[in-house]
């Protein structure tokens, strides 16, 4: 179950982006990085968003429906066989985590959790959502915040950040809280601003290519080596111009009358836990020997208009010390259904698995979307009883002619386990099921 050597997730990207509730643009190829090379190695994706529009009878339709901007992430991502893993709103702040699908598997104890800092924590316009899960045996947690504005907030988004991690809590035996985990991500609009520096030489910096002359006056940086709650936290070089704030629809820096000064208010920052002495998921130790994270890029996207704020993003490749290698569940089919009565599905089940009379095999056409976006499913419940092989529970159902799709095409199957609500095993894609008329 355990392989102990040294194990690299070719890469994961996180993007965040304060969207100004306006509606998403028509194309987000390259905020996403898709068609440069660099996606077909990184495994997962997470976008964080901030100021979603979070109207009244926006939020009843995004209620019945999701919101235009997590299907527009779904629907570009989807070719890239990226499955949409668990996703978390808080009125306009909202999480998405993406994985390819051959890693679900390995993406387990998924727990989401929000916290309101707006109007004394009553309003979640401000605060944050958070994504945490095992990826191949490791603890990892997302976090995405909106933090308080204006220069002289900077005490009040420390203490908001503090409420935060303070509140948030997970269930199980380990990583309760979000610095419990091996790995965090913390991004957002976290609001942080130049300080002492006037408008005119913060353009000057800008115009000029000077980017290094305004480093020592960002609030977060400052903050970063006075902060005891950013202890530990590490940000890559802002070799980007600052994000914020521009006039809608250009690349011009604000020219209203309050003429905001420009800011690198949207972030990305990461924390490695300190290696300790406890047993991780699965009974090993995800937090002795190597676990290092390098940033492979860092940079914003000034081609996205529709916002006042710029996107920002960045590609992490992760090293982890070992690596959970085998499902919870295995599933056995064969290479093509030709005919109704091959659409049986064999299945063995790990030692430990907590099974529930709610799990299902769900039959997916590759390029699904998330968990649920399956094109039917049978209950796991064994049409010929159970057996052991192995100390392993072995069981097989079959699709019904009713439930198989007509065409042909490529499909997967996966299996989806109630308890944890992921999918716990899936197979390789395979070739047209045929329901004959």
């Amino acid at each position: 179950m355990l392989a102990c050597s040294s194990f690299v997730l070719p890469s994961i990207t996180v993007v965040t982006w304060n969207v100004g509730t306006a509606m998403p643009p028509n194309d987000v190829t390259s905020l996403l990085h898709l068609n440069t090379g660099e996606t077909n190695d990184v495994d997962m994706i997470a976008i964080g968003l901030q100021e979603v529009n979070s109207k009244i009878n926006k939020r009843l339709k995004d209620a019945l429906f999701t919101d235009q901007w997590s299907e527009l992430f779904m629907d570009v991502l989807s070719p890239f066989h990226f499955i949409l893993v668990s996703t978390v709103r808080m009125q306009g702040v909202i999480l998405l985590v993406f994985a390819k699908y051959y890693h679900l598997p390995f993406l387990q104890d998924i727990q989401t959790d929000c916290t309101r800092t707006g109007l004394g924590g009553y309003w979640g316009n401000k605060g944050g959502v958070s994504v945490r899960l095992s990826i191949f045996g490791h603890m990892v947690c997302f976090l995405n915040c909106h933090l308080p504005a204006h220069l002289e907030k900077a005490e009040q988004r420390k203490e908001d950040f503090a409420t935060i991690l303070h509140m948030q809590q997970f269930e199980g035996p380990v990583a309760n809280g979000i610095l419990d985990h091996d790995l965090v991500f913390w991004f957002g609009d976290l609001n942080f601003r130049i300080e002492s520096l006037d408008i005119c030489f913060v353009k000057y910096a800008i115009d000029s290519n000077v980017l290094s002359q305004l480093w020592e006056k960002d609030q977060l940086n400052i903050a970063k080596s006075t902060w005891p709650v950013l202890r530990g936290f590490q940000e890559g070089p802002l070799n980007f111009p600052p994000t914020f704030k521009f006039d809608v629809g250009t690349n011009k820096y604000d020219s209203s009358a309050k003429k905001r000064k420009p800011a690198w208010t949207d972030r990305i920052l990461w924390k490695i836990k300190p290696p300790s002495k406890g047993l991780g998921t699965g009974g090993h130790r995800p937090s002795q020997g190597v676990l290092s994270v390098s940033q492979l890029c860092y940079c914003s996207h000034m081609e996205y208009t529709v916002s006042d704020h710029k996107p920002v993003a960045a590609i992490f490749a992760v090293q982890f010390a070992s690596k959970v290698d085998k499902p919870l569940v295995e599933i056995y089919v064969a290479d093509e259904w030709s005919r109704p009565e091959q659409a049986v599905v064999r299945y063995k089940m790990a030692v430990g698995f907590h099974r529930s009379s709610w799990d299902w095999i769900g039959l997916y056409r590759v390029g699904f979307r998330h968990p649920k976006d399956y094109v039917s499913y049978v209950w796991a419940r064994s049409d010929d009883g159970e057996r052991c092989l192995e100390k392993q529970l072995c069981a097989q159902v079959m699709f019904s002619e009713e439930a198989l799709p007509k065409g042909n095409g490529e499909y997967i199957l996966g299996y989806y386990s109630n308890t944890s609500s992921s999918i716990a095993g899936v197979t390789e894609p395979f070739q047209s099921p045929v329901r004959v008329s």
